[in-house]
C-alpha cells in the first residue's frame, strides 16, 4: 500500500480522535498547556513531535498540489513545533497558548474537517 494512504489513514483517524477527546473533555487541553511548564513533559513532547515529524517527512515528502500535500505539511509542522518547543520553549509555549485561546474552536473544527477529508480520500466515502 502507498505511504500516502497509510499516513492519510493514520492522520485522519488521529485528528478525528483528537477532536472527539477535546470536544468531550475540554479540560484536557488546559491540562496539556499546564503540563508544558513541566520540563520533563516538555522534553518528551518535543522529542515525540520531532520523531513523528521526521518519520512523516522521510516516508512522505510529496509537494504536489493535491491532498497528499496536507500529509507533508502535517509532518513539517510537527517537526518545526517539536524543534521550537525544544530549542525555544520560553517563547513557543506563550505563542501556542495565545493561538489556542484566540482560535480554539476554529483550530479544532479545522482539524476535524482535515481528518474527515483525509479519511474520505482513503476510503472514498463521498464521491470526488
Amino acid at each position: 500500500m502507498d505511504a500516502s494512504f497509510i499516513l492519510a489513514k493514520f492522520w485522519g483517524w488521529y485528528l478525528i480522535i483528537f477532536f472527539l477527546i477535546l470536544s468531550l473533555n475540554p479540560q484536557r487541553i488546559k491540562q496539556i498547556f499546564k503540563d508544558l511548564n513541566d520540563e520533563k513533559f516538555l522534553i518528551i513532547t518535543a522529542f515525540l513531535a520531532i520523531i513523528i515529524g521526521l518519520l512523516n517527512i522521510i516516508f512522505h515528502n510529496i509537494w504536489e498540489l493535491n491532498w497528499k500535500l496536507i500529509i507533508t505539511l502535517i509532518g513539517w509542522i510537527s517537526l518545526f513545533m517539536g524543534l521550537a518547543l525544544f530549542i525555544f520553549p520560553k517563547k513557543t509555549i506563550p505563542s501556542l497558548e495565545l493561538i489556542n485561546i484566540k482560535f480554539v474552536q476554529t483550530i479544532y473544527m479545522l482539524l476535524f474537517f482535515i481528518g474527515l477529508f483525509l479519511l474520505n480520500m482513503v476510503y472514498g466515502i463521498l464521491p470526488t
